[in-house]
This record gives C-alpha cells, structure tokens and sequence, in this order.
C-alpha cells in the first residue's frame, strides 16, 4: 500500500487510546507503520533480501527485528529533548515498555497491508523468497483514505469535546477490517471462477482490482509457458478478452537479457514476467513486462528493456570489444 494509507492506519491506531500509552507514542504508531519501507532507500547492498522491496524488512524476521530500534530511536529523541529542557504538550510519562509495543503493533500492520495487494510480499525472508498476495485491496485505495480519515477527524473532534473519542477510530478501524476480509473474499471467488472458465491448471494466478471499482477484477493468469488474461465482477459481460500468449522467457536471449545485472532488480520482483524480442542481424532489443500489469509487453506500466548481442556470424564480439586495449 501506499505511506499515505500506513501513516492513516497508525495514527487511527493511536485514536483508538494507544497514543496516550506513552510519550511519543503517536509517532511510535505512525513511524512504525511506515518503517519496513526503509528498504526503498537499500537497493544498493549486496544482500539480496534486503536490497529487494517489499524483502527482509517486510518479512517475519524483519518485523521482529526494527522495532526496538525505532523505540529506541524515539527514547533517546525524548531524552535529548529533556536534557535541552523542552516542555510537552501533554503530561505523558515516558514508558519504553510501551514504546516498543506500539512500534510492534505498528510495524506489524504494514506487511499485513502489502500482502493485500498484487505487489505481494516475501514474509518468509530471508528465508525464502516466495512472494505471498491476497489481492483484496488496490494499491492505493481511496476508499480506504475517506473511511480512516473521517474515522480521525470524528475522533480528534471528540478529543477536544472531551467526549468517549476513542469509539470513532475503533469503528473506523473494525470497517477496514470487514472491508478487506470481504473484497479478499471476492478475489479468491474471482480466481475460482477464471479456474472454471479457462479448465487449466494454473502455476499462477492473480486478481487485481481497479482503483476506484473494489467490485471488479482484473484477472491474469499462468499456465507453463502460457500467460492470459480475464475480467471480472462487471455488470457487463467482458468485452475484451485477451487470447493467451507465450510468456517468450525461454528465449536465449531473454534469458540472457534477465540475467544482466541491470535487470536484476526488476527479475527479483516480477512474478509473471513476459517478453518480446525484436531482432537486429547483430543485437537484439528485448523488452520485458509484468503480466499482473499490462496485456502486453509494450502496453505495460513497468515496462523494462535490454540489448543483447545475437552472435551472428560477421558480428563483433562484444568480449573482445570490452577488453581495456
């Protein structure tokens, strides 16, 4: 999901009363929440799981490990803050205990979110690196933006009314819930049904719902080398069925292309990868895409693109030509 919707998540979790456990405890909530995205910045580090997103620190392991570092983190802020003299705003004592457990609570939610979506999660690295989805949830859903906001904005109005301001965020937060476990629901009815329709046996299979319309899905599927497509939950029977295609990774070239280390970031991440070659007589252009994102290679948003030599006969030998001279 979206920082937007981690950072709303923790601070309806702080509404809820949490905030008031401790010193700092909000932005234990709202840091904590967000926190296991710290590996966008560490693409670079020579360990695999944690320069993949959504890898190491949002795994088991991961989860267990960076809270008490942001606890501690926020203990030695408020510390350094005492010592220069600062005045709080509230009377809130300082309890680490607390501190840690509502950066636990918190960072828990965020692999917990991102496993909602098509983009999926390795929650058994550093372990394993099978991606886990549920497909209930876009990636970034507005309707879950209103819902947590003005569950906040009722709860901070009764905060100032001193008036049993916690029952909004709690309220807010029980909705999400039954608004994730039903649309995960449909998805799993939706993979079902593709199941029936299309009489394979499916290696992959994913329902990715729109942005605005939780209702619909759009359905895309691997079978072997083969790659499709379907639609789902319209009111309208489906007007654009895609023929099934060959997904091409087995193509030497395409599987000498995805293992440059170019590409290696994009060969971590994608599920479904598909290719397209198009030859020259002494290089070839390769271009890859994300079958959960496009229904074809050029028509799809993480759309990646390699140039390899084709070892022809009379073409230079690009191991020679890289030779310092």
């Amino acid at each position: 999901m979206d920082n937007l919707t981690h950072s709303l998540v923790g601070w309806t979790l702080g509404q809820t009363g949490l905030k008031r456990k401790t010193r700092k405890g909000l932005a234990a909530l709202i840091l904590g929440a967000n926190m296991p995205d710290i590996d966008v910045f560490l693409g670079w580090v020579p360990w695999a799981p944690l320069a993949t997103h959504r890898g190491f620190t949002h795994g088991i392991v991961g989860v267990l490990v960076m809270p008490p570092i942001l606890a501690g983190l926020l203990w030695l802020l408020d510390r350094w803050q005492v010592r220069r003299g600062a005045e709080f705003k509230s009377e809130l004592a300082m309890h680490f205990g607390w501190l840690v457990g509502l950066s636990y609570i918190a960072t828990f939610t965020h692999p917990l979110l991102d496993w909602q979506t098509t983009y999926s999660v390795q929650l058994l690295s550093p372990f394993s690196n099978l991606w886990f989805h549920n497909d209930a949830l876009f990636i970034i859903d507005v309707w879950i933006w209103v819902g947590l906001g003005i569950a906040i904005w009722l709860s901070r109005r009764r905060e100032r009314a001193e008036s049993n301001w916690q029952l909004p965020a709690t309220t807010g937060l029980a909705v999400l819930v039954a608004y994730i476990t039903v649309n995960g629901m449909w998805s799993a009815w939706a993979k079902m049904d593709t199941e029936l329709a299309e009489s394979r046996d499916f290696d992959t299979i994913y329902a990715s719902p729109p942005p605005f319309a939780f209702w619909q899905r759009e359905m895309a599927w691997r079978a072997g080398e083969t790659v499709g497509w379907r639609e789902f939950g319209s009111f309208a029977p489906p007007q654009d069925r895609s023929t099934p295609i060959s997904d091409n990774m087995a193509d030497p070239l395409v599987r000498e292309a995805i293992g440059s280390p170019q590409l290696l970031p994009f060969a971590r991440w994608s599920t479904m990868p598909i290719a397209q070659v198009e030859r020259g007589r002494c290089t070839a252009r390769v271009l890859f895409g994300d079958a959960r994102y496009g229904r074809s290679v050029t028509d799809n948003r993480f759309a990646r693109q390699f140039t390899v030599p084709t070892g022809a006969p009379g073409c230079p030998d690009p191991h020679l030509a890289a030779k310092p001279r």
